[in-house]
């Protein structure tokens, strides 16, 4: 009998299907409902969840059997069975058609509509006492006469108290019936279900298990049946596939084993091959004797799809699937069949050689490991290392291939399959290489502050042997200090790197040490020193070729080019690793290089293009696993949104990091920057300083050091306007931008100066000359509109508004132009404050006051008090007061509820 409880378990992410059988069931009329997915779906549980909410109502209940499937109409006598005593209340012609059929004699092709419709008649003559309800599970299993006649009736029951519901692999059993694919389950359903069952397994295992299960209830509950408890805790490995006595992988026995024998040899011939040549398939099948043709019979059940692109599996378990219930002699011949056909390159040759050959293990294994040279899919090229590694029996060679396999399952974006084959490994020789891979997922996945101790030991480990990874751990470590606002650390970084160096190291040694030392010296202001070295850096990047072009590399490269302000080349270099990546099949770096590409974009003022960069990034970053570096993404997202004035954007990316960045993180740091520039926008100045001040404490090394240059121009702003003078975070920007030879950086530090000067001076006017002769004419359009609009409100303030209005103009152009409306309307405000009329002017005060008198009065009604007036204006009170009591005069109007009432 089935509980409540299982019942509930196994309809987790089944809600819009159970909402339309209780609407089915809670009507009047009849009809009919058809359930498809592949095996394991929940199907069944379905059709139990109907027959527990049918209170009230006759059921019956059917099911297509294999066993049955050559008796013509087998599966309708059973339904039927047990109401056949109420044929008495048919017509004698469909009752004797009924009788006769049921009882093995056939139907004639003529005579199979009026046995439709004498079917019809027996649920209806059942239903007259109460409503009906007919569930028949698996219909495409049992005999196709029963299925046919059985639709036939489903489409005609709108008149009738009769509801039926049928399930079936594919949809094409059943035509002009409501059908309801059962999608896979998600992580957060597949998450509940566990819960239901009683396991709460980390975060991981739980990722990792719904990954095994394809999102197939009936497979997430084998698994959850077969795990160990250290297998749930995470400390052992998890299995690679359903288990094999489970209750899916009974369900996809038989329905191959109903299949003819050259079928099943094709379905496994398919499955095996997972390449994108569709002749690999047809080669194999004709050196085997067979044809493609032999797939027919499976894709009628729905096991899989023909096309011209080859052969596809509905659901991604499949393939799993088919292979692990195969008979051995059947895998191994069909591997066999499939590496004669010269597919896949020699890694697929020897992944194909070492499943179904007899030779040594030994020789297996060096095949294998021999075959992942210069491999592409880092995936294939884990599978056959942990092969290998299974085959050799030297411990110290296997614990080699095994940490060799975690790194190329790493590289593909596979950190739980890495964990895993990390947990295998006891110590040794491997265990520096091990930490170095350990190390990198803990600084991309979810523990930045635990990978600087992890990665700084792994490379204390590895440096007698190996200074390129030695040196690669150094510099992994550095960036984990960094995103964790740690910088006072990377000193150590530095003095490390700095003593692995060797007189005539090659060109990726080189950058790799250089790189460090460059960013130490930087971090601690030494930039006399450490621009010359990430100068170095940038030209070394753009020179490599052959093995050590590397994604690695030109991260480091691009990364150096954004320190010293050369955009172009950190857009390049970036843009280059992010190429890389894919074509090497390294995914571990794509988000990161996607990070450097959407910061330079930032800086070369191509917001739109640093946002899709970022969405990009965050799609990468989960689809591989790495949480910490999707956070850093979305952070990214919300300062863009901030500075266009998106709230909304940017409160949603800040709600999507949520509480799992930690203070003073880079994702943090990100965070907190948004929200001051909407700060600024919205004119709560205070609130902005004391939001942007604290990103980082200068001098000390403490903090997002660099997320702090990079917002120190929105702080200085906020700072000017609240009468603040934020002198030490400045002198860390100006020294820093004087350093560099970019004409935007030093831009932005004339404009910082410019507006801490006195007001009224020479020096603010100077400076801002200064900054806009400094912005490039071809890039970053939309920093040098922001200092035309603050140049020219600070012209409107000396009572210059004939040469304020220029620049406004100017400022309004290319914010218009950029689709910045916010800013675009600030522009206009200054404008209209300046005594300009902007665009048409419509009827109402609009006519009767001047462009100051209308912002103020604008203001008022947005219930600002004189006082808040004359800050964001920078007008005295009794100026406000004076032009406050024109206003009332001028429309009429005898206090603030009145205007407010009059401009709404």
């Amino acid at each position: 009998m089935l509980s409540a409880s299982t019942v509930h378990i196994d309809l987790r992410g089944r809600d819009d299907e159970c909402d339309a059988i209780r609407r089915l069931l809670d009507r009047d009329s009849g009809g009919a409902l058809l359930f498809h997915g592949p095996p394991g779906a929940g199907r069944s549980a379905l059709l139990a969840y109907a027959r527990r909410w049918a209170t009230g109502r006759t059921v019956l209940t059917g099911a297509g059997l294999a066993d049955e499937a050559t008796l013509p109409y087998a599966g309708l006598h059973r339904l039927l069975d047990p109401v056949l005593d109420a044929d008495t209340a048919l017509p004698v012609r469909q009752r004797r058609l009924l009788r006769r059929v049921l009882g093995g004699d056939g139907c004639p092709a003529d005579q199979r509509l009026a046995l439709a419709a004498a079917v019809r008649s027996l649920l209806a003559a059942v239903a007259g006492d109460r409503p009906l309800l007919c569930t028949v599970d698996d219909l495409d299993i049992g005999d196709r006469q029963s299925a046919w006649t059985l639709a036939v009736v489903a489409r005609r029951l709108r008149r009738l108290p009769v509801a039926v519901l049928l399930t079936a692999t594919a949809p094409a059993t059943v035509d002009g019936v409501p059908a309801h694919r059962l999608r896979p389950l998600d992580a957060d359903e597949c998450h509940a279900m566990l819960a239901d069952r009683g396991h709460r397994p980390p975060a991981p295992v739980t990722a990792a298990l719904a990954e095994l299960s394809g999102g197939s209830p009936a497979a997430l509950a084998d698994l959850a049946g077969a795990l160990t408890p250290a297998q749930w805790r995470g400390e052992a490995p998890l299995p690679a596939t359903p288990p094999v006595d489970g209750a899916l992988a009974a369900a996809y026995r038989a329905r191959l084993d109903r299949l003819p024998a050259p079928t099943r040899r094709m379905v496994l011939l398919a499955a095996l091959d997972h390449g994108d040549d569709p002749g690999t398939l047809v080669r194999a099948a004709w050196s085997a004797g067979l044809t493609v043709e032999a797939l027919a019979p499976a894709e009628a059940a729905g096991l899989l799809r023909t096309g011209p692109g080859g052969v596809t599996f509905p659901h991604p378990l499949a393939r799993t699937m088919i292979t692990a219930v195969a008979p051995l002699a059947d895998l191994r011949a069909a591997h066999l069949l499939l590496a004669g056909t010269l597919a896949g390159g020699p890694l697929g040759r020897a992944l194909r050689h070492a499943t179904a050959s007899d030779c040594p293990a030994d020789v297996l294994a060096a095949e294998l490991a021999a075959a992942v040279d210069g491999a592409s899919d880092r995936a294939a090229a884990a599978a056959a290392l942990r092969r290998a590694a299974e085959l050799t029996a030297d411990p110290g060679r296997a614990a080699e291939l095994t940490v060799a396999a975690a790194r190329c399952a790493w590289t593909a974006g596979d950190p739980d399959q890495a964990r895993g084959l990390l947990r295998r490994l006891t110590g040794g020789p491997a265990h520096g290489p091990a930490e170095l891979v350990r190390g990198d997922m803990q600084l991309r996945c979810d523990a930045p502050a635990d990978a600087v101790a992890t990665l700084l030991a792994a490379a204390d480990a590895v440096a007698p042997a190996d200074r390129r990874s030695a040196l690669l751990a150094l510099v992994r470590a550095g960036e984990a200090i960094c995103v964790t606002g740690d910088q006072f650390r990377y000193a150590e970084v530095a003095r490390r790197a700095e003593a692995l160096r060797r007189p005539g190291d090659p060109p990726d040694l080189d950058l790799l040490a250089t790189f460090a030392v460059g960013v130490g010296a930087t971090l601690r202001g030494d930039h006399a020193r450490g621009g010359p070295a990430l100068r170095r850096v940038v030209v070394l990047g753009g020179r490599l070729s052959g093995p050590a072009l590397t994604p690695g590399a030109l991260v480091c490269a691009a990364a150096a080019a954004l320190l010293v302000a050369v955009d172009g080349p950190a857009h390049r270099l970036a843009g280059r690793a992010v190429e890389e990546a894919r074509t090497r099949g390294e995914l571990s770096l794509l988000p990161r290089s996607l990070e450097l590409r959407a910061v330079a974009e930032y800086w070369l003022g191509r917001h739109e293009a640093a946002a899709e960069t970022a969405r990009e990034g965050v799609r990468a970053a989960r689809a591989t696993g790495q949480h910490a570096c999707a956070q850093v993404h979305l952070g990214i997202l919300a300062v863009l949104a901030a500075v266009r004035a998106d709230r909304a954007g940017a409160l949603a990316r800040i709600a999507e990091i949520g509480d799992g960045a930690a203070p003073g993180s880079r994702p943090d740091a990100y965070a907190r920057w948004a929200l001051g520039v909407l700060d600024l926008i919205d004119g709560r100045y205070a609130d902005a300083v004391a939001r942007l001040s604290t990103l980082a404490r200068t001098g000390t090394g403490r903090g997002q050091v660099l997320v702090q240059v990079m917002a120190t121009p929105y702080l200085v702003e906020a700072a000017a306007h609240d009468g603040g003078r934020p002198a030490a975070a400045l002198a860390v920007f100006d020294h820093w931008a004087s350093s560099t030879a970019s004409p935007s950086r030093r831009a932005l530090a004339a404009r910082c100066r410019a507006l801490l000067a006195p007001r009224g001076g020479p020096e603010a006017e100077r400076e801002f000359h200064t900054a806009l002769r400094l912005h490039p004419a071809d890039t970053d359009r939309f920093e040098r509109a922001r200092t035309e609009l603050l140049f020219g409100r600070e012209l409107r303030r000396r009572r210059r508004p004939r040469d304020a209005r220029a620049h406004l103009h100017r400022a309004r152009e290319t914010f218009t132009l950029l689709g910045a409306t916010v800013w675009a309307d600030r522009a206009g405000e200054e404008l209209r404050a300046a005594g300009e009329s902007v665009g048409p002017v419509p009827g109402g005060p609009e006519q009767l006051l001047t462009g100051q008198q209308l912002h103020i009065a604008r203001l008022v009604a947005q219930g600002a008090t004189n006082r808040e007036i004359a800050t964001r204006m920078s007008l005295s009170t009794r100026t406000v007061d004076h032009h406050l009591r024109n206003v009332f005069h001028r429309l009429g109007v005898r206090s603030r509820t009145e205007l407010a009432r009059l401009l709404a």
